[in-house]
């Protein structure tokens, strides 16, 4: 409001003459991050690989090399490098070198079959193709499927050797030696612009494309150091695929604090501690079956590991029990929620010092809700999708969780109307179904989408649905999450045969891994009528409590 006697200014006086300009204005990128650990931390290690290990001045090299190479090769800006890699050196030197190109990086999942990585390599459109020869099996199938023919390459791992077939005739070390240590890397033109593209599981049909951006990355990386409680020198085991949206950001977020990446090509249990024990880890990311593998280890396979760990943990909020023991074993729990739409965790649990006073039944009541927003997200509410009004704050009344900020992906690829779905009314739409309380803290309460959380991975309840439904035998199927201390969460089938018809569980599930990937298929298989509604439509709320009782 203007009071009295003042002119009306036309304009706002603080921006009159003050322009944006170089001196002042830069892009967000996590790629400087890397070239100011390079210049200020030289002969710090960066990555440990077995017994090899690479320092910060030698990584910046190498991703300089690639880089230039990649440019050799015609990748620039808006191009897809698609990798096909495990948790190895290669994978983190990718994700610098193919945006210091302008190319965007699509990390595949590793876990996934022949004709899901054919379809992402089409949809991406993926020019050249980093893959391990411990997937060669799977990546030949792919590409004999594909209709894009991107250049190969194969990264032979020179400290755990394997023995797949080559597919090409370029070698990963052979390849990034003909570049240049010197050459001069691009930032992006606008933080705006693409650097990494990430599929969804995909609930109906094929999966989606999640665009990231430069400033988005960045702002992540911030955001990890803040929820993980990082300080300078951290020292990160990589049990978080780096597959999944991007490892969370972190392969870009250890620069910035001059962290030590220790590689792990297979998550084992006596891998892990020894990890632990010999690098002194002081980090490490993972869903329950991290957890679980830890908690799981021989005697001969732990070790002692000094001191505390902090672990941040996604899908289902860990029950009490094994908070406790992982407490016992010498980490401290965090727990996340996000989506491959929010570059990974959105949603934290940030623990309150007098929750430690409550009874244990309260403060598992208190460990089980997601959250409060990332500090790189700027909005987290629960709506009512039709009026986009918050619910009461009240943890009963039941919305749909909804995010807005800067870590929301730009949209799904060549798909403008499931993008504008996705943001309607200035909010990304998550899917998922939540209660907020009082003191601002969300809980999710359902998945709209049915999806199944695994181990990590995202399961289609309606693509595991889809491969039964093709058996003869079967009329009706429905397959919903099943309750696993393992798992998190493993797919169950309920499954009405058709008169006459016989079928064996153990045939049916044999039957799903011929079309599906194996961690998609059903551990459980239940013979019996499926309850439906008058008109017909599966009622998989009752099947759910069924299932939480077999």
């Amino acid at each position: 409001m203007i009071e009295p006697g003042y002119p009306k200014m036309s304009t706002n006086p603080f921006n009159q003459h003050l322009d944006k300009t170089p001196a002042n204005h830069q892009p967000l990128s996590p790629l400087p991050f890397l070239e100011r650990a390079a210049r200020v931390y030289p002969t710090r290690t960066a990555l440990i690989h077995g017994a090899a290990r690479t320092s910060y001045a030698a990584l910046y090299e190498r991703c300089r090399r690639l880089a230039s190479s990649l440019a050799q090769a015609y990748i620039g800006p808006g191009d897809t490098v698609a990798v096909m890699l495990a948790n190895t050196p290669p994978m983190i030197e990718a994700h610098y070198a193919v945006p210091m190109t302008g190319g965007v990086l699509l990390s595949l999942n590793t876990r996934l079959d022949a004709g899901i990585l054919a379809f992402q390599l089409d949809h991406g459109n993926a020019k050249v193709l980093i893959t391990d020869r411990e997937f060669a099996p799977v990546v030949k199938a792919a590409l004999a499927q594909a209709k894009v023919k991107p250049l190969v390459i194969d990264y032979d791992d020179r400290e755990f050797p394997q023995m797949g077939e080559r597919l090409s005739f370029v070698e990963y070390e052979e390849f990034l030696a003909k570049g240049d240590p010197n050459f001069r890397w691009r930032m992006p033109d606008d933080e705006w612009d693409a650097i990494a593209l990430n599929y969804t599981s995909g609930t109906t049909g094929n999966p989606k494309g999640v665009v990231y951006h430069h400033r988005g990355a960045a702002l992540m990386c911030y955001s990890n150091i803040v929820a993980s409680g990082m300080g300078r020198f951290p020292v990160y085991l990589w049990t978080l695929p780096m597959f999944h949206c991007n490892g969370w950001c972190f392969p870009w977020t250890l620069s910035v604090v001059a962290g030590t990446h220790v590689c792990l090509r297979w998550v084992r249990a006596k891998a892990m501690y020894d990890s632990l024990a010999d690098h002194k880890v002081t980090h490490l990311c993972g869903a329950p079956i991290v957890m679980s593998t830890l908690l799981a280890a021989k005697p001969d396979e732990k070790r002692a590991i000094g001191a505390r760990v902090q672990f941040i943990t996604a899908a289902a909020p860990p029950p009490e029990v094994v908070l406790a023991q992982m407490a016992d074993a010498g980490f401290d729990v965090t727990h996340v929620y996000g989506l491959t739409e929010t570059y990974g965790p959105a949603v934290v649990n940030d623990w309150q010092e007098p929750w430690n006073e409550l009874s244990a039944d309260e403060r598992a009541a208190k460990k089980a809700r997601q959250g409060v927003r990332y500090m790189g997200l700027e909005g987290l509410s629960v709506m009512d999708p039709e009026t986009m009004r918050p619910v009461p704050e009240d943890g009963q009344t039941i919305g749909e969780v909804m995010m807005r900020g800067n870590i929301v992906m730009k949209g799904y690829l060549k798909n403008p109307v499931a993008t504008e779905e996705a943001l309607a009314g200035g909010w990304f739409h998550t899917g998922d179904l939540g209660v907020v309380y009082p003191d601002g803290y969300i809980q999710l309460k359902d998945r709209s989408k049915d999806i199944i959380i695994s181990g990590g991975e995202n399961i289609s309840s309606i693509e595991v649905e889809d491969q039964l439904y093709k058996h003869p035998a079967v009329a009706y199927v429905a397959v919903v999450a099943k309750p696993d201390p393992k798992w998190g969460e493993t797919p169950c089938a309920f499954v009405e045969l058709k008169p006459g018809a016989s079928v064996t569980a153990d045939a049916l599930i044999a039957w799903c891994r011929e079309g599906l990937a194996a961690y998609k298929c059903p551990r459980t298989i239940v013979f019996q009528d499926i309850p439906k509604t008058s008109t017909g439509k599966i009622q998989k709320f009752k099947l759910r409590e069924m299932a939480k009782g077999i």
